[in-house]
């Protein structure tokens, strides 16, 4: 597979090459030259594969040939020990993401990212430094998947006071080849600080930088398998129990099982007018909708995507008007996705027309209030406890239905994190979240990040250090 600038198709790489460095060198994104489709083999299997064979033929053509199918197959396995349960829940499903390491969805991509970057970087000399920006999630599951990983040193940026306590200790509490910087400023300042490093030839001659955001097409791919992971499931009327991240009230006698009754309700009937599945993706930056763009265009049987934010509305904006505004990002309670320069539109706008985005995508914006009014209204009517980012994805569902404009397939809301890392936003709505194995561990875990200005000057100092 070769990779091009999404400013440039001059500016060809390879996935290494791609992977590796980032940013094309005008400073576009990478996206590949084609997006393969599944063979039919495989879109025939979808609903009965392991997760981690899916995540291979999702992966697989996307690395050949420089990584062997061998090398490709212990990486996934290595990867995924954990899966995406497809789980019903009142009328729909949540594609619970969480149940990585990190409990966030994150680790889908970034621990494939560190054995990818460990493999291609065998044999090198030159130590490589990852530069992170992060809103809450991204920062936690880079510093987990590259942690320990020799010849390669991570350094997160975050806004200062804009993360959890929860996220704060996975992104500064791991110390070692793990850095984390506290910016005083938004994501997007952190975002636009990475960009800058990345532009400035000085501090690519002097270090070996590469970036770990969804903006590398390393992280981006990944992704796709869980999309069809889960629309292979639905299309055949299949789900899961959940497991030992599931966030159902413990006292309502489902936690860790499948109600027969939801599910049915999930899947409807009505033969071959329920193959197709629709996802609500709660959206920031757009690395994960654009990954699911991926899974739909390589034959996953997925209908409609809705692209649910906060106030951060750029995109539903665009899908409405045709008119593509960034603006300044504006905190939320979902801060995850308080974005309002998305990065992955560049990438998404290169693939696809307006007119195509407007045929697979539904653009919606859910409030604060409406946000914890379904945080309040899931635990209530299906004991569920929805985190804040969740909650859009199911209001911004609820929305759409009411105006009429879904078809008539199963609806999955993707579950980017655990309710329990959002303790301060979900407990006064819902009460305590059950904590999973995975965030209990950082309760002895202390937040030692440096706080810096925002400003490159101060970034490229602390680089240079």
């Amino acid at each position: 597979m070769r990779y091009y600038s999404t400013r440039s198709a001059s500016h060809k790489a390879g996935y290494a090459q791609a992977a590796l460095a980032g940013l094309a060198p005008d400073g576009g994104l990478f996206i590949p030259e084609e997006i393969p489709p599944y063979p039919r083999s495989v879109l025939s299997s979808l609903g009965s594969m392991e997760f981690p064979d899916i995540a291979f033929e999702t992966i697989r053509p996307y690395v050949h040939p420089e990584i062997p199918d061998a090398v490709l197959g212990d990486m996934v396995r290595d990867a995924y020990p954990f899966g995406a349960p497809l789980v019903a829940v009142g009328d729909r499903f949540m594609l619970e993401l969480f149940h990585g390491p990190t409990a966030a969805f994150k680790d889908f991509g970034a621990r494939f990212m560190a054995r990818s970057f460990s493999y291609l970087r065998r044999g090198e000399s030159k130590p490589l430094r990852i530069l992170v920006a992060t809103s809450g999630d991204t920062g936690g599951a880079v510093a987990d998947g590259f942690f320990g990983v020799q010849g390669i040193s991570v350094t997160v940026l975050y806004p200062k006071g804009r993360v959890t306590p929860l996220q704060e200790k996975q992104i500064a509490g791991l110390g070692g080849n793990i850095q984390a910087l506290a910016v005083e400023g938004s994501f997007d300042d952190c975002q636009a600080l990475v960009k800058a490093a990345f532009a400035d030839q000085d501090l690519q001659k002097h270090l070996a930088l590469s970036s770990a955001n969804s903006i590398n097409i390393s992280r981006l791919i990944p992704q796709a398998a869980y999309y069809a992971a889960a629309a292979g499931r639905a299309a055949v009327g299949k789900s899961d129990p959940g497991g030992e991240a599931t966030p159902r009230v413990a006292d309502n006698g489902v936690s860790g099982r499948q109600d027969p009754d939801r599910r049915d309700s999930a899947l409807g009937s009505g033969g071959d007018s329920y193959r197709e599945l629709v996802v609500s993706v709660p959206s920031g930056n757009f690395g994960n909708l654009t990954a699911g763009l991926y899974a739909k265009a390589m034959g996953a049987p997925i209908a409609l995507f809705i692209a649910a934010t906060n106030v951060n509305k750029t995109v539903p904006d665009y899908l409405a008007d045709g008119d593509y505004r960034p603006r300044p990002s504006q905190a939320t309670i979902s801060n995850a996705m308080d974005v309002g320069a998305p990065s992955n539109f560049e990438r998404m706008a290169s693939h696809w027309s307006y007119d195509e985005l407007k045929k697979s995508i539904q653009g919606v914006w859910v409030s604060d209030e409406a946000t914890r009014e379904t945080i309040q209204q899931v635990r209530r009517d299906a004991a569920y406890f929805l985190d804040p980012h969740g909650a859009v994805g199911w209001n911004g569902a609820d929305q759409l239905i009411r105006q009429g404009g879904l078809p008539r397939c199963p609806l999955a809301i993707l579950g980017t994190a655990h309710p329990a890392k959002f303790a301060e936003v979900v407990e006064p709505l819902a009460g305590k979240p059950p904590l999973p194995p995975s965030l209990a561990r950082l309760e002895g875990r202390g937040a030692e990040g440096e706080t810096i200005p925002n400003s490159f000057e101060a970034l490229r100092g602390v680089l240079y250090a």
